[in-house]
């Protein structure tokens, strides 16, 4: 049986809010009953957005993270709710009856997302429900979210779970803290933007006073002994990415043909602009 699955490309996201805002016309101030009821004009974000910046001027970057339900397959607030409060459908979309759940308020403490609720005027635990109202009476393909993102970030996806393998292993996706067991049906791709770290740095020739185009780049990690080579830009900049946060000692060394190398240690606790390195012959 076909199911619901959303992949995301972090790459894509440049933090526009189109995704966030497409929701809010949608939820706020209309019931869309069994499925849900009128989300509050402030405080959710049932599509929400993180932030993370990595490194230090004028080598960083910023990478956004679109971040809905989950509709995890082995779902924590399933397993919080009483009187099946909280529902997966066949098609793998994850409810929140708004009638059941009266009161539940323990759902929002059970998601380790923190992607659940509390809307007080209706003493509801709410969140996002892939649109599945629009879905149900066919007049929509795809929740409001996927069709108003301008940049491809959000895709959704209406596959077999096998299809959906193929997918994952062809796109390289991943799924957002994976250590939580949850079995999200949200997948992300460059997923490394926002969970691992990086080394930058600048290199430069000290006689010519220019940047050294093409020096070779090799960081090694001290424990292990794996090296990671890389070059420089024609700006003479440099990154080694997809590190894993404090990984420890590294050792960064620099060469380019005529001059002497660099070695500069590296104390790999997040991600880190090691700045200019100068060569001199």
């Amino acid at each position: 049986m076909k199911k619901v699955n959303m992949m995301i490309d972090i790459a894509r996201c440049s933090d526009c809010n189109n995704c966030f805002l497409s929701c809010k016309d949608e939820h706020w101030d209309n019931d869309n009953l069994p499925i849900a009821v009128s989300q509050p004009r402030f405080g959710h974000r049932w599509m929400d957005i993180l932030n993370i910046e990595r490194g230090q001027y004028p080598l960083q970057d910023v990478a956004y993270l679109p971040l809905p339900c989950m509709h995890c397959d082995n779902a924590p607030c399933i397993k919080a709710a009483t009187n099946g409060a909280v529902y997966k459908r066949e098609d793998g979309i994850v409810i929140i009856d708004p009638v059941k759940a009266k009161g539940q308020k323990q759902l929002v403490e059970a998601c380790p997302y923190k992607v659940i609720y509390w809307n007080e005027e209706s003493q509801l635990p709410q969140k996002c429900t892939m649109c599945a109202h629009l879905l149900d009476d066919g007049t929509w393909k795809e929740p409001r979210c996927t069709f108003a993102c301008p940049t491809g970030t959000l895709n959704f996806l209406y596959l077999e779970d096998d299809e959906m393998a193929e997918k994952i292993k062809a796109e390289n996706l991943e799924v957002y803290h994976p250590e939580y067991g949850t079995k999200p049906r949200v997948y992300y791709k460059n997923l490394y933007r926002f969970t691992k770290c990086h080394v930058t740095g600048s290199v430069e020739l000290h006689d010519k006073k220019d940047c050294a185009d093409g020096a070779i780049v090799t960081l090694t990690n001290v424990g292990t002994q794996q090296n990671i080579v890389t070059e420089t830009n024609n700006y003479g900049d440099f990154k080694v990415d997809k590190l894993e946060p404090n990984s420890g000692e590294y050792t960064l060394m620099v060469e380019y043909p005529g001059y002497g190398s660099k070695t500069i240690k590296v104390d790999l606790i997040t991600s880190i602009n090691v700045g200019s390195v100068y060569l001199t012959r």
